[in-house]
């Protein structure tokens, strides 16, 4: 079935990647269970951050917490969570070739009048070390998101962010933008 597939992709010129596969539907429903769970424990810290201490509490929140609720979380799923971007803030966050040809696609099928929170895509791939089953749900830019995320970050949410991340890429978006994505990966054997 995968060489039929792939033959058919490249017989019409469509890239693997852009079909979505329903070999695993079990795979894809926890996917998106992890990634609801994943989104919601981070916007829950980040909403009550912002509640408290403004957008620089938000800012420390997501500096520590986010990786440490997707690694609680995979623990507890079976699969490896994260967040990945084009434009990354973390430098661990950094979109690979494959991830980003995935974002491509979200910003496009966005473009085309998909909504942005809607937009998920999976596939299962052989790597080293057997069929590995990846997932990835977009991230759409809220209002919130824009104190930090937008074109007009004040001036000591700037400092902040230059502090703990001189590299930061993940700045400029408007509302509704694709701002990166969840990401879920397990190895199947």
């Amino acid at each position: 079935m995968k060489k039929t597939v792939a033959g058919l992709c490249a017989a019409l010129l469509i890239p693997a990647f852009l079909l979505a596969s329903d070999d695993n539907s079990t795979e894809i429903e926890q996917a998106k269970k992890a990634t609801a769970a994943f989104g919601g424990a981070l916007k829950s810290e980040l909403v009550e951050a912002m509640r408290s201490g403004g957008a620089i509490a938000a800012i420390d929140v997501c500096h520590t917490r986010a990786d440490e609720i997707a690694e609680t979380l995979s623990k507890k799923t079976g699969m490896n969570e994260s967040r990945v971007s084009a434009k990354n803030r973390n430098p661990g966050n950094a979109a690979n070739d494959w991830q980003l040809n995935v974002l491509r696609s979200f910003d496009e099928r966005r473009e085309s009048g998909e909504a942005p929170g809607s937009l998920t895509w999976n596939e299962t791939v052989e790597n080293a070390k057997g069929e590995e089953f990846r997932f990835m749900k977009a991230i759409p830019t809220g209002g919130l998101c824009l104190q930090c995320h937008g074109t007009a970050i004040a001036p000591e949410v700037s400092t902040r962010l230059d502090e703990l991340y001189p590299d930061d890429k993940a700045t400029g978006y408007s509302e509704g933008q694709i701002r990166g994505a969840f990401l879920v990966t397990r190895q199947l054997d």
